[in-house]
């Protein structure tokens, strides 16, 4: 880091390496456009119109609910490219809000979010660039309203910004090796003070075994991670390893790491870097069938790891555990929620071997249903700490004659360690210690059912909860959607939906409930 490590944010902003940076994904994708005179694009503009009657706008407890009159205006766009070189993915919506009695504190004008995801081929078979950027209304406090059900209510909610660019190198040694060089420069940022704005500069290099080593292979990475925050001010994690994969046949594997870890941030006590090792499996039955699964020990405790995926013509079903070291900065850049695409992706590819035709299938499915782009997880609260998450979670999706549906199940248990300072404005000195211990646990399931070609019908129930283990304070949340889609012309959708939403507001502000009535109409261009 550094000079650099010293500089807060807002100057580092301003600084002309991290400006070079921020350009060259737009000078490398300009360069490779160019010479992609085949490259295959889809754009899809649409743009949606809505009116919705609601008892509480704001969500807040009932002795201060508002009745009101909602209509929203909703311009999005879609689009897809692939070309030899190139792949590109990117989606954003605006929402306009007007009220039929005038603006409640509480409500918004206005929301946005967009997400971006690309990689070219600089120089073929060796030089790569990936790049990323998104902004999302993100929940505050994992104890409230969240933000993934939030639309013109505002509270408990922050917008939270991300970019990324990512250079690397791969360069085959024979069938001996493959050897991997990636830099990468990140940053998010949020509209509120209290959640730190940072900067983040990462290396990683590895070294794996090529087709020469059939039987038993091996692999040896090195991964180092420098952060500079406007709160939690200049942090570190560095990790070396190795390891090993021996085939009992084709299809199974016995797998062996070991390493180093070391993290460096203002902890509450003990041990922040030592030596850790795993043994474990992994069993690929078919080519639609794998498990992987491990255990073994950390400087923070014992671990374990655990995937297993099956998908057959109707159904895929997914299951994963992880026990890691993390913060919600780390989760804002790489998500660790249940991707609704990812999921839907499989599904579809029993039926679709077209990448880009399941693609847009694929986003044509989760417009037509509703479905959020990340499935029931646990909460991304905000924090500025360390934190060792454990995570499990579950998934399935099915299709078949007129049905379909989506069903998610995730339980988590973080545990901070780093010292509560850093989120001492975030959440108050009555409530310094709410983050210490949190366990959270949630459902999901979306059901559609095509009544004809033209008009399906669509159930949704979420729940969630939330528990401080450290000061014993709990926050429920249900929400219940029904309603009617039915395709009015080749362009145009219209959809009727009745809602209800019950939850705690947080430790000091009681619950909330509201009831509602919505009408659409979708129109893509």
């Amino acid at each position: 880091m550094g000079k650099l490590a010293g500089r807060p944010p807002a100057a580092l902003a301003q600084s002309a390496p991290r400006l070079a940076l921020r350009l060259a994904p737009l000078a490398a994708a300009a360069m490779l456009l160019a010479g992609e005179c085949r490259a295959d694009w889809r754009v899809q503009p649409i743009i949606g119109v809505s009116g919705t009657f609601t008892d509480n706008v704001s969500r807040t407890d009932d002795s201060r609910a508002h009745s009101q009159f909602v209509t929203e205006i909703t311009p999005a766009l879609v689009l897809f490219g692939k070309g030899r070189r190139f792949e590109v993915a990117a989606s954003g919506q605006a929402r306009q809000y007007a009220y039929s009695n005038g603006k409640v504190p509480g409500t918004a004008d206005r929301v946005y979010d967009y997400g971006l995801n690309g990689r070219g081929e600089l120089v073929e078979d060796l030089l790569f660039v990936e790049a990323s950027a998104s902004s999302s209304p993100q929940s505050i406090s994992a104890f409230g309203q969240q933000s993934n059900s939030s639309l013109y209510a505002l509270g408990n909610r922050a917008q939270v910004k991300t970019w990324r660019v990512s250079p690397y190198l791969t360069q085959r040694l024979g069938n001996t090796a493959l050897v991997s060089v990636r830099y990468a420069r990140d940053s998010v940022n949020s509209d509120i003070n209290s959640f730190g704005n940072s900067v983040g500069d990462s290396v990683l290099a590895s070294l794996t075994s090529g087709k020469s080593f059939d039987a038993l292979g091996w692999g040896l990475t090195y991964t180092r991670q420098d952060l500079t925050s406007a709160i939690g001010g200049d942090s570190s994690s560095e990790s070396a390893s190795g390891n090993l994969r021996y085939a009992l046949n084709k299809r199974f594997w016995l797998t062996a790491n070991a390493g180093y870890d070391r993290y460096d941030y203002q902890a509450l006590g003990g041990r922040t870097e030592g030596r850790n090792w795993a043994a474990g499996i992994d069993w690929t039955p078919s080519q639609r069938s794998r498990l992987s699964a491990e255990i073994g020990r950390h400087f923070y405790g014992q671990t374990g790891k655990l995937f297993a995926l099956h998908r057959s013509r109707h159904t895929v079903w997914n299951i994963s555990y992880d026990d890691v070291i993390t913060n919600s900065r780390q989760q804002f850049l790489l998500p660790s929620t249940i991707d609704t695409a990812a999921l839907l992706d499989r599904l579809f590819s029993a039926t679709i071997s077209d990448p880009l035709l399941r693609q847009q299938a694929v986003a044509n499915y989760i417009q037509q249903t509703g479905l959020p782009p990340s499935l029931a997880d646990s909460v991304n609260y905000l924090s500025n700490r360390y934190l060792r998450e454990k995570r499990l979670q579950a998934s399935s999706a099915y299709t078949k004659g007129r049905s379909s549906g989506v069903l998610t199940l995730y339980r988590t248990e973080r545990t901070a360690l780093s010292d509560q300072q850093s989120d001492s404005e975030l959440l108050g000195s009555q409530l310094s210690s709410l983050n210490d211990n949190v366990h959270q646990k949630g459902a999901s399931l979306t059901y559609n059912y095509r009544m004809n070609s033209r008009t399906s019908v669509l159930a949704t129930a979420v729940f969630s909860r939330s528990l401080s283990q450290t000061t014993g304070y709990e926050s429920s949340n249900r929400e219940l959607r029904a309603g009617l889609t039915r395709q009015l012309g080749n362009n145009l959708r219209g959809a009727v939906e009745l809602r209800n939403m019950r939850g705690g507001l947080g430790p000091t502000a009681g619950n909330y409930r509201e009831n509602a009535v919505s009408a659409s109409l979708t129109f893509q261009l």
